[in-house]
């Protein structure tokens, strides 16, 4: 058959068992069902072409990466580490992290030198853009230590909003996951991205961080993940920041 006569596309059930969502006999069994769209179209014949560059696939309403060259990934961001991809001055960065990878990752929003914990790295652009966007109001999750006792009404006043130097600021949620005397372990749940906002919210009513890890952005956790280390988000994972965005 020459080129000419091939029929475009690649075939829906071999994209998906690619994608990792099913092997391509289950794969089958998912379209036959009617479990799985394709640019907002429910999909059912077997013999289906699509492009993965351009399709959008859902299977039971989340969103999958089809795009073979399209990754994200979570990084563990040491302290002491700038999110940035170089620095002139040979400071401990993120791009060290990528040095060995092949494809080109950019870090979504950053963390200061002294916050640890979970930055995602993707090449999806807008993915990234989205997740940066205030309008999407993705939560991020973070672990302070912070001198105690702690009122039991901080969370009330936090939840209520208190107004920082460059306008007001409030908490989605806030909790005492653990204390002993005269220090405190609390986690933050907002969806700000003002640059040091959780140091400066807690400074403000009289909580200054002595450290600061985040733990999640949205539904994706750091979990018992490594300082330093990197890992491949799963296909939920990626679906659920999908969703968050409403891509």
């Amino acid at each position: 058959m020459s080129d000419q006569a091939k029929p475009e596309g690649v075939r829906l059930q071999k994209v998906l068992a690619k994608a990792g969502v099913a092997s391509r006999r289950v794969a089958e069994e998912l379209i036959e069902l009617g479990r799985v769209q394709v640019d907002g179209e429910v999909v059912r014949e077997q013999g289906r072409r699509i492009d993965p560059e351009t399709a959008v696939v859902h299977v039971d309403g989340v969103r999958v990466q089809v795009k073979e060259d399209v990754i994200t990934l979570v990084l563990n961001k040491p302290r002491g580490v700038l999110s940035t991809m170089h620095d002139e001055q040979h400071r401990p960065c993120v791009g060290d992290y990528l040095s060995q990878r092949k494809e080109r990752l950019f870090h979504v929003g950053r963390l200061d030198a002294d916050t640890e914990g979970l930055l995602l790295l993707t090449n999806d652009g807008d993915l990234a853009h989205r997740l940066m966007h205030p309008s999407y109001e993705v939560p991020k999750t973070y672990l302070a230590e912070v001198p105690g006792p702690i009122p039991k009404d901080l969370g009330r006043t936090l939840r209520a909003g208190v107004e920082l130097d460059d306008g007001p600021v409030k908490v989605d949620s806030f909790r005492l996951i653990s204390a002993v005397p005269g220090k405190a372990l609390v986690e933050v749940v907002l969806h700000e991205g003002r640059k040091h906002i959780v140091r400066r919210l807690l400074e403000h009513v009289g909580h200054p961080v002595s450290s600061l890890v985040r733990t999640a952005v949205g539904e994706v956790r750091l979990g018992n993940q490594r300082p330093g280390s990197m890992r491949v988000l799963n296909r939920q994972e990626v679906g659920s920041l999908y969703k968050a965005v409403g891509l």
